[in-house]
């Protein structure tokens, strides 16, 4: 029940808070608040939380140390590590649709287990970048804009398109 409070709290104030670059002990309070209260994030002064950062209900959801995320970042459940950046309007995919029925709506088949990706330390997704369910991102890949990450990435590389391909080796 505590945490449901939590989440109403953090959806109802903290959530619509003024970006960093207006008021910048906005973001210091969403990152004490996940930290502290909400215990999804790793506590750190160089941490920060943009405003309408979605973060479903905090089940499987952790966060490391210095990330830094941007606006309208949608999380469903994730395990990110340290030192990660993730630009406006991405989207972090733990469930998808049941679809395997054709004689039953796909409304009504329900949906598929938690299967959150894990992005390793050091990693940077850029701008409008999607990650689907059950995906590793390896240490220090750089995804670029508008990428849909539907396979695993192996560590310091740079990937890009749609679907993601490998583009170079950092």
């Amino acid at each position: 029940m505590l945490k449901k409070i939590g989440l109403l709290f953090y959806y109802t104030v903290l959530f619509r808070l003024p970006n960093s670059r207006y008021l910048n002990f906005c973001s210091k309070i969403r990152v004490w608040y996940l930290a502290k209260f909400m215990n999804v994030l790793e506590y750190s002064r160089l941490s920060k939380i943009e405003e309408r950062v979605y973060i479903s209900d905090c089940s499987n959801l952790k966060i490391g140390a210095n990330c830094r995320i941007n606006e309208n970042v949608f999380i469903q459940g994730a395990y990110i590590g340290d030192n990660v950046l993730i630009a406006p309007n991405c989207s972090l995919l733990s469930v998808s649709h049941i679809h395997e029925k054709r004689d039953v709506p796909i409304v009504f088949q329900g949906n598929t287990a938690p299967n959150p990706p894990i992005i390793k330390d050091n990693v940077w997704l850029g701008r409008n970048v999607i990650v689907l369910p059950g995906i590793t991102i390896g240490e220090g890949v750089i995804v670029a804009a508008g990428t849909i990450v539907n396979k695993d990435l192996k560590p310091f590389g740079v990937y890009g398109g749609v679907p993601v391909r490998f583009i170079k080796d950092r």
